[in-house]
């Protein structure tokens, strides 16, 4: 595998500014696309973020996207967690935390980038995690590489896994050689990640260690709209009504002790019940994960805080 030297700075690739990679000037940006990820509602959520933040836990950090902004902004110095419960998704951020395995993962990223069009080379990526031994025989850095690539060449961006913790989405068949990654990208995601603490597992092993006065931000797999729009199958065992009621608890119990609390989920009667108390905004939210043309369209998302 060639080496790869970290570069210092990277040129503009859409007519901006250079963007400076040393450690404290990083601006990253998700380098997955993840349903409900949080990229274009930043501008709407940046309002309703306190005003000032301390500690910073994450328990469903998905695409990282209000992680990497309010690290770029300089509001998250140190002590922040971040999970979540899919392995596959923190072993993509444990990587990058790494410089040595981030300089392996772009050389890998460089090689399969090459093969992107090739539908028989996304199969046998994707056949990969049916075998029993996948753990043991992928290292780190060539699980993440194939979760970076299906990724960004699976259709529409979805990461979903069968009952047996398959991923499933099929090829996206692509006219012309999909961009699968920014190598300048991941280096600002290695130096933002410098102050984070990964966990993977349930969001209450997580928050087990929350404190008075942290910030803590919860955005959940939402509660359908409707039966037939649920969208929460990220690790094989989705994300249910009791797991709905359970989360609201936590927040409640979380609130009595002082911390700092922001919830997304969708603008249903049940979460509107469910957070009967707490102050509320709704936001207007493009989804566009559906499979089907009409079936993205703007809907109302929820934020819910207790300052």
């Amino acid at each position: 595998m060639p080496a790869v030297t970290r570069p210092t700075t990277a040129l503009p690739r859409n007519g901006g500014p250079s963007i400076s990679l040393l450690a404290d000037k990083a601006i990253a940006t998700p380098f997955l696309k993840w349903a409900g990820g949080k990229g274009r509602l930043i501008e709407k959520l940046e309002p309703l973020f306190p005003g000032r933040i301390g500690r910073y836990f994450e328990p469903f950090v998905g695409s990282g996207a209000v992680f990497f902004h309010l690290r770029n902004l300089g509001r998250l110095k140190r002590n922040v967690v971040l999970n979540d419960l899919n392995p596959e998704l923190m072993n993509c951020y444990r990587v990058l935390q790494s410089q040595q395995d981030v300089g392996e993962l772009v050389a890998l990223l460089r090689e399969y980038s090459s093969r992107a069009m090739e539908p028989e080379f996304y199969y046998r990526l994707r056949a990969l995690d049916r075998c029993p031994a996948f753990l043991r025989e992928n290292t780190p850095v060539q699980r993440a590489a194939r979760t970076i690539f299906l990724n960004h060449t699976c259709y529409n961006g979805l990461y979903r896994v069968n009952s047996s913790g398959w991923f499933n989405v099929p090829y996206s068949r692509p006219t012309r050689l999909p961009h699968v990654f920014r190598e300048d990208n991941l280096w600002a995601c290695h130096s933002a990640l410098q102050c984070a603490n990964l966990m993977e597992g349930s969001f209450d092993a997580c928050l087990a260690a929350a404190r008075p006065g942290d910030f803590v931000y919860l955005d959940p797999p939402y509660d359908p709209p409707s039966p037939t729009s649920s969208f929460t199958t990220y690790n094989g065992g989705g994300f249910h009504e009791s797991d709905q009621r359970h989360l609201a608890s936590v927040f409640r119990e979380l609130d009595k002790i002082g911390c700092q609390l922001m919830l997304s989920n969708s603008a249903t009667a049940f979460i509107e019940m469910l957070y009967k108390g707490f102050r509320k905004e709704r936001i207007a939210a493009f989804r566009a994960i559906g499979s089907r043309a009409h079936t993205r369209r703007i809907v109302e998302e929820l934020v819910v805080t207790n300052y």
